[in-house]
Protein backbone atom coordinates (compact mmCIF):
# COMPACT_ATOMS: atom_id res chain seq x y z
CA UNK A 1 0.00 0.00 0.00
CA UNK A 2 3.05 2.26 0.23
CA UNK A 3 2.89 2.97 -3.49
CA UNK A 4 -0.68 4.26 -3.09
CA UNK A 5 0.44 6.67 -0.39
CA UNK A 6 3.35 7.81 -2.54
CA UNK A 7 1.04 8.29 -5.54
CA UNK A 8 -1.40 10.26 -3.41
CA UNK A 9 1.45 12.45 -2.15
CA UNK A 10 2.67 13.10 -5.68
CA UNK A 11 -0.85 14.04 -6.79
CA UNK A 12 -1.22 16.43 -3.85
CA UNK A 13 2.12 18.05 -4.70
CA UNK A 14 1.13 18.42 -8.37
CA UNK A 15 -2.24 19.96 -7.50
CA UNK A 16 -0.71 22.37 -4.98
CA UNK A 17 2.01 23.33 -7.45
CA UNK A 18 -0.61 23.90 -10.15
CA UNK A 19 -2.67 26.13 -7.88
CA UNK A 20 0.43 28.05 -6.82
CA UNK A 21 1.42 28.54 -10.47
CA UNK A 22 -2.06 29.74 -11.42
CA UNK A 23 -2.14 32.21 -8.54
CA UNK A 24 1.40 33.35 -9.25
CA UNK A 25 0.59 34.06 -12.91
CA UNK A 26 -2.87 35.56 -12.34
CA UNK A 27 -3.56 38.73 -14.31
CA UNK A 28 -3.18 41.69 -11.96
CA UNK A 29 -3.39 45.47 -12.20
CA UNK A 30 -1.74 48.41 -10.49
CA UNK A 31 -5.04 49.67 -9.02
CA UNK A 32 -7.97 47.56 -7.78
CA UNK A 33 -10.36 46.40 -10.50
CA UNK A 34 -13.89 45.16 -10.00
CA UNK A 35 -15.52 42.61 -12.29
CA UNK A 36 -18.98 41.28 -12.97
CA UNK A 37 -20.99 39.65 -15.73
CA UNK A 38 -24.47 40.93 -16.52
CA UNK A 39 -27.25 39.85 -18.86
CA UNK A 40 -28.29 42.51 -21.36
CA UNK A 41 -31.46 42.35 -23.42
CA UNK A 42 -30.96 43.04 -27.13
CA UNK A 43 -33.41 42.83 -30.07
CA UNK A 44 -31.87 39.53 -31.20
CA UNK A 45 -31.92 38.00 -27.72
CA UNK A 46 -29.95 38.27 -24.44
CA UNK A 47 -26.23 39.00 -24.46
CA UNK A 48 -23.68 38.24 -21.73
CA UNK A 49 -21.60 41.33 -20.99
CA UNK A 50 -18.41 41.41 -18.91
CA UNK A 51 -17.73 44.58 -16.94
CA UNK A 52 -14.46 45.81 -15.46
CA UNK A 53 -14.29 49.02 -13.42
CA UNK A 54 -12.40 50.85 -10.66
CA UNK A 55 -13.34 49.53 -7.24
CA UNK A 56 -12.77 50.07 -3.55
CA UNK A 57 -12.99 46.32 -3.08
CA UNK A 58 -10.03 44.02 -2.56
CA UNK A 59 -8.95 42.00 -5.62
CA UNK A 60 -8.28 38.30 -5.20
CA UNK A 61 -7.00 35.78 -7.78
CA UNK A 62 -10.21 33.78 -7.59
CA UNK A 63 -11.98 34.43 -10.91
CA UNK A 64 -11.03 31.85 -13.52
CA UNK A 65 -12.35 32.69 -16.96
CA UNK A 66 -11.30 31.77 -20.50
CA UNK A 67 -8.25 29.85 -19.35
CA UNK A 68 -6.98 32.76 -17.25
CA UNK A 69 -7.05 33.55 -13.56
CA UNK A 70 -7.97 37.17 -12.86
CA UNK A 71 -7.14 39.03 -9.69
CA UNK A 72 -10.29 41.14 -9.37
CA UNK A 73 -12.93 42.11 -6.84
CA UNK A 74 -15.83 40.01 -8.09
CA UNK A 75 -19.01 42.13 -7.89
CA UNK A 76 -17.09 44.74 -5.90
CA UNK A 77 -18.47 48.28 -5.52
CA UNK A 78 -17.74 50.87 -8.22
CA UNK A 79 -15.30 53.57 -7.08
CA UNK A 80 -15.12 57.08 -8.54
CA UNK A 81 -17.46 59.53 -10.21
CA UNK A 82 -17.96 60.64 -13.81
CA UNK A 83 -16.07 57.60 -15.06
CA UNK A 84 -15.61 57.31 -18.83
CA UNK A 85 -16.77 54.15 -20.61
CA UNK A 86 -15.07 52.01 -23.24
CA UNK A 87 -16.98 49.31 -25.12
CA UNK A 88 -15.03 46.35 -26.53
CA UNK A 89 -16.16 44.26 -29.51
CA UNK A 90 -14.35 40.98 -30.14
CA UNK A 91 -13.74 39.31 -33.50
CA UNK A 92 -15.65 36.42 -35.08
CA UNK A 93 -15.70 33.43 -32.73
CA UNK A 94 -14.15 35.32 -29.83
CA UNK A 95 -15.50 36.32 -26.44
CA UNK A 96 -15.63 39.14 -23.94
CA UNK A 97 -12.22 37.95 -22.71
CA UNK A 98 -10.48 38.25 -26.08
CA UNK A 99 -8.95 41.55 -24.93
CA UNK A 100 -8.96 41.02 -21.18
CA UNK A 101 -5.53 42.58 -20.72
CA UNK A 102 -6.65 45.87 -22.26
CA UNK A 103 -9.93 45.76 -20.33
CA UNK A 104 -8.16 45.38 -17.00
CA UNK A 105 -5.60 48.09 -17.77
CA UNK A 106 -8.36 50.49 -18.80
CA UNK A 107 -10.28 49.75 -15.60
CA UNK A 108 -7.12 50.23 -13.55
CA UNK A 109 -6.76 53.62 -15.25
CA UNK A 110 -10.23 54.76 -14.28
CA UNK A 111 -12.51 53.47 -17.03
CA UNK A 112 -15.64 51.37 -16.96
CA UNK A 113 -15.19 48.69 -19.62
CA UNK A 114 -18.11 46.75 -21.10
CA UNK A 115 -17.45 43.81 -23.42
CA UNK A 116 -20.33 41.74 -24.84
CA UNK A 117 -19.81 38.16 -25.93
CA UNK A 118 -21.59 38.58 -29.25
CA UNK A 119 -24.60 36.25 -29.36
CA UNK A 120 -24.36 33.66 -32.12
CA UNK A 121 -20.81 34.72 -33.01
CA UNK A 122 -18.56 33.51 -30.23
CA UNK A 123 -16.29 30.60 -29.36
CA UNK A 124 -19.17 28.53 -27.98
CA UNK A 125 -21.98 29.52 -30.33
CA UNK A 126 -21.62 30.23 -34.05
CA UNK A 127 -25.32 29.91 -34.84
CA UNK A 128 -25.62 33.37 -36.41
CA UNK A 129 -22.47 33.36 -38.51
CA UNK A 130 -24.45 32.36 -41.60
CA UNK A 131 -26.98 35.17 -41.13
CA UNK A 132 -26.70 38.09 -43.58
CA UNK A 133 -27.59 40.36 -40.65
CA UNK A 134 -24.67 39.11 -38.53
CA UNK A 135 -22.77 42.39 -38.58
CA UNK A 136 -25.69 44.78 -38.12
CA UNK A 137 -26.83 42.58 -35.20
CA UNK A 138 -23.37 42.84 -33.63
CA UNK A 139 -23.67 46.62 -33.80
CA UNK A 140 -27.08 46.48 -32.14
CA UNK A 141 -25.64 44.34 -29.34
CA UNK A 142 -23.06 47.06 -28.74
CA UNK A 143 -25.81 49.69 -28.57
CA UNK A 144 -27.77 47.54 -26.13
CA UNK A 145 -24.64 47.12 -24.01
CA UNK A 146 -24.17 50.87 -23.81
CA UNK A 147 -27.87 51.37 -23.06
CA UNK A 148 -27.48 49.02 -20.11
CA UNK A 149 -24.30 50.63 -18.76
CA UNK A 150 -25.88 54.09 -18.93
CA UNK A 151 -29.27 52.93 -17.67
CA UNK A 152 -30.22 49.93 -15.51
CA UNK A 153 -26.67 48.89 -14.53
CA UNK A 154 -26.13 49.20 -10.79
CA UNK A 155 -23.03 51.35 -11.35
CA UNK A 156 -24.64 53.75 -13.85
CA UNK A 157 -24.61 56.66 -11.40
CA UNK A 158 -20.78 56.58 -11.47
CA UNK A 159 -20.59 56.91 -15.26
CA UNK A 160 -20.23 60.00 -17.43
CA UNK A 161 -22.46 59.41 -20.46
CA UNK A 162 -20.63 62.14 -22.39
CA UNK A 163 -17.34 60.22 -22.30
CA UNK A 164 -17.81 57.02 -24.25
CA UNK A 165 -15.26 55.29 -26.47
CA UNK A 166 -15.08 51.93 -28.22
CA UNK A 167 -12.41 49.39 -29.16
CA UNK A 168 -12.78 46.56 -31.64
CA UNK A 169 -10.61 43.94 -33.30
CA UNK A 170 -11.18 42.28 -36.68
CA UNK A 171 -14.97 41.93 -37.11
CA UNK A 172 -15.18 43.89 -33.88
CA UNK A 173 -13.25 46.76 -35.47
CA UNK A 174 -15.72 46.71 -38.37
CA UNK A 175 -18.57 46.80 -35.85
CA UNK A 176 -17.07 49.75 -33.99
CA UNK A 177 -16.35 51.62 -37.22
CA UNK A 178 -20.01 51.43 -38.26
CA UNK A 179 -21.01 52.84 -34.87
CA UNK A 180 -18.57 55.70 -35.46
CA UNK A 181 -20.27 56.66 -38.72
CA UNK A 182 -18.78 54.29 -41.27
CA UNK A 183 -21.29 53.08 -43.88
CA UNK A 184 -20.22 49.77 -45.41
CA UNK A 185 -21.25 48.71 -48.88
CA UNK A 186 -22.08 45.08 -48.18
CA UNK A 187 -22.89 44.56 -51.85
CA UNK A 188 -19.14 44.80 -52.50
CA UNK A 189 -18.53 41.43 -50.85
CA UNK A 190 -19.42 39.11 -53.79
CA UNK A 191 -17.25 40.99 -56.27
CA UNK A 192 -14.32 41.33 -53.87
CA UNK A 193 -14.43 37.69 -52.85
CA UNK A 194 -14.53 36.49 -56.46
CA UNK A 195 -11.51 38.66 -57.26
CA UNK A 196 -9.51 38.57 -54.01
CA UNK A 197 -10.50 35.54 -51.92
CA UNK A 198 -9.07 36.52 -48.53
CA UNK A 199 -9.84 34.80 -45.22
CA UNK A 200 -13.24 36.38 -44.64
CA UNK A 201 -14.38 35.09 -48.05
CA UNK A 202 -13.36 31.55 -47.11
CA UNK A 203 -15.15 31.92 -43.78
CA UNK A 204 -18.33 33.10 -45.52
CA UNK A 205 -18.17 30.11 -47.86
CA UNK A 206 -17.69 27.66 -44.98
CA UNK A 207 -20.82 28.85 -43.18
CA UNK A 208 -22.85 29.36 -46.35
CA UNK A 209 -23.30 33.10 -45.83
CA UNK A 210 -25.81 34.75 -48.21
CA UNK A 211 -23.51 37.79 -48.23
CA UNK A 212 -21.48 36.05 -50.93
CA UNK A 213 -24.49 36.47 -53.20
CA UNK A 214 -25.49 40.02 -52.27
CA UNK A 215 -26.45 42.45 -49.52
CA UNK A 216 -30.08 41.45 -49.15
CA UNK A 217 -30.93 40.99 -45.48
CA UNK A 218 -27.68 42.58 -44.24
CA UNK A 219 -29.63 45.09 -42.19
CA UNK A 220 -29.12 48.77 -41.56
CA UNK A 221 -25.97 50.44 -40.22
CA UNK A 222 -26.14 53.75 -38.38
CA UNK A 223 -23.83 55.70 -36.14
CA UNK A 224 -24.20 56.04 -32.38
CA UNK A 225 -23.55 59.69 -31.47
CA UNK A 226 -22.80 58.72 -27.86
CA UNK A 227 -19.45 57.26 -28.99
CA UNK A 228 -16.81 59.99 -29.06
CA UNK A 229 -13.59 58.11 -29.96
CA UNK A 230 -12.71 54.65 -31.33
CA UNK A 231 -9.73 52.34 -31.58
CA UNK A 232 -9.54 49.74 -34.35
CA UNK A 233 -7.20 46.73 -34.32
CA UNK A 234 -6.67 44.61 -37.45
CA UNK A 235 -10.01 45.67 -38.99
CA UNK A 236 -11.79 43.21 -41.29
CA UNK A 237 -14.10 43.96 -44.22
CA UNK A 238 -12.25 47.23 -44.78
CA UNK A 239 -12.88 46.96 -48.51
CA UNK A 240 -16.61 47.52 -47.95
CA UNK A 241 -15.88 51.13 -46.98
CA UNK A 242 -14.31 52.04 -50.32
CA UNK A 243 -14.49 54.57 -51.85
CA UNK A 244 -16.32 57.00 -49.56
CA UNK A 245 -17.96 54.91 -46.83
CA UNK A 246 -15.92 56.66 -44.12
CA UNK A 247 -16.83 60.23 -45.02
CA UNK A 248 -19.36 60.27 -42.17
CA UNK A 249 -16.82 59.39 -39.46
CA UNK A 250 -16.38 62.51 -37.34
CA UNK A 251 -14.78 61.10 -34.20
CA UNK A 252 -11.04 60.56 -33.58
CA UNK A 253 -9.81 57.12 -34.67
CA UNK A 254 -6.72 55.16 -33.66
CA UNK A 255 -5.84 52.33 -36.05
CA UNK A 256 -3.59 49.30 -35.41
CA UNK A 257 -2.36 46.71 -37.91
CA UNK A 258 0.29 44.00 -38.00
CA UNK A 259 2.82 43.80 -40.80
CA UNK A 260 2.53 39.99 -40.88
CA UNK A 261 -1.26 39.83 -40.77
CA UNK A 262 -2.33 37.61 -43.68
CA UNK A 263 -5.86 37.11 -42.31
CA UNK A 264 -6.95 40.67 -43.04
CA UNK A 265 -4.43 41.91 -45.63
CA UNK A 266 -3.42 45.53 -45.15
CA UNK A 267 -4.16 46.56 -48.73
CA UNK A 268 -7.84 45.57 -48.61
CA UNK A 269 -8.55 46.34 -44.97
CA UNK A 270 -6.52 48.65 -42.70
CA UNK A 271 -5.00 50.36 -45.73
CA UNK A 272 -8.42 51.30 -47.08
CA UNK A 273 -9.54 52.49 -43.64
CA UNK A 274 -6.41 54.63 -43.25
CA UNK A 275 -6.82 56.13 -46.72
CA UNK A 276 -10.53 56.77 -46.20
CA UNK A 277 -9.98 58.57 -42.90
CA UNK A 278 -6.94 60.58 -43.93
CA UNK A 279 -5.85 63.03 -41.25
CA UNK A 280 -8.67 61.86 -38.96
CA UNK A 281 -6.74 58.70 -38.05
CA UNK A 282 -3.74 57.98 -35.84
CA UNK A 283 -2.19 54.90 -37.45
CA UNK A 284 0.18 52.36 -35.89
CA UNK A 285 1.71 49.26 -37.46
CA UNK A 286 3.31 46.58 -35.27
CA UNK A 287 6.34 44.81 -36.69
CA UNK A 288 6.07 41.02 -36.57
CA UNK A 289 2.41 40.96 -35.53
CA UNK A 290 -0.03 38.55 -37.15
CA UNK A 291 -3.81 38.73 -36.83
CA UNK A 292 -3.99 36.65 -33.65
CA UNK A 293 -1.19 38.71 -32.10
CA UNK A 294 -3.85 41.29 -31.22
CA UNK A 295 -5.60 38.84 -28.89
CA UNK A 296 -4.67 39.06 -25.23
CA UNK A 297 -1.42 37.33 -24.21
CA UNK A 298 -2.29 33.75 -23.35
CA UNK A 299 -2.82 32.26 -19.91
CA UNK A 300 -2.06 28.75 -18.72
CA UNK A 301 -4.98 26.89 -20.30
CA UNK A 302 -5.76 28.49 -23.65
CA UNK A 303 -5.83 26.84 -27.11
CA UNK A 304 -2.29 26.73 -28.54
CA UNK A 305 -3.60 27.84 -31.94
CA UNK A 306 -4.58 31.20 -30.47
CA UNK A 307 -1.22 31.68 -28.78
CA UNK A 308 1.23 31.11 -31.65
CA UNK A 309 3.26 34.11 -32.81
CA UNK A 310 6.17 34.43 -35.24
CA UNK A 311 9.56 33.55 -33.85
CA UNK A 312 11.01 36.47 -31.97
CA UNK A 313 7.70 38.29 -31.51
CA UNK A 314 6.90 39.09 -27.88
CA UNK A 315 3.11 39.41 -27.62
CA UNK A 316 3.17 40.45 -23.98
CA UNK A 317 5.64 43.28 -24.64
CA UNK A 318 3.73 44.39 -27.73
CA UNK A 319 0.49 44.54 -25.76
CA UNK A 320 2.09 46.46 -22.92
CA UNK A 321 3.17 49.14 -25.39
CA UNK A 322 -0.09 49.09 -27.35
CA UNK A 323 -2.33 49.22 -24.29
CA UNK A 324 -0.45 52.27 -23.03
CA UNK A 325 -1.03 54.00 -26.38
CA UNK A 326 -4.71 53.06 -26.40
CA UNK A 327 -5.18 54.50 -22.90
CA UNK A 328 -3.28 57.66 -23.91
CA UNK A 329 -5.57 58.03 -26.93
CA UNK A 330 -8.75 57.67 -24.90
CA UNK A 331 -7.36 59.96 -22.19
CA UNK A 332 -6.81 62.60 -24.88
CA UNK A 333 -10.20 62.33 -26.52
CA UNK A 334 -12.38 61.52 -23.49
CA UNK A 335 -10.90 64.43 -21.53
CA UNK A 336 -8.35 63.11 -19.06
CA UNK A 337 -8.78 66.01 -16.68
CA UNK A 338 -12.24 64.70 -15.75
CA UNK A 339 -11.28 61.04 -15.36
CA UNK A 340 -11.50 59.78 -11.79
CA UNK A 341 -8.24 58.08 -10.83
Amino acid sequence: MKWLKRLALVLVIVVVAGIALAIGTARRTERPVGFQVVRVDSPGGPVAVALWYPTSGTPWPTTFLGGQLLSVARNGPVAGERLPVVLISHGNGGSALSHVDLAMELASSGYVVAAPTHAGDNYADQSRQSSPALFSQRAQQMRSTLDHVLGPWSGASHVDRDRVGAFGMSAGAFTVLTLAGGVPRMAAIPEHCSRTPEFICTAFAQVGSPLLAGAQGAGHFSSDPRIKAVVLAAPGLGFTFAPDGLSGVRVPVQLWSGDRDETVPFASNAGIVAAGLGDRVEAHRIAGATHLSFLAPCGLMQPPALCADPKGFDRAAAHTAMNAEVIRFFDSHLPASAIAR
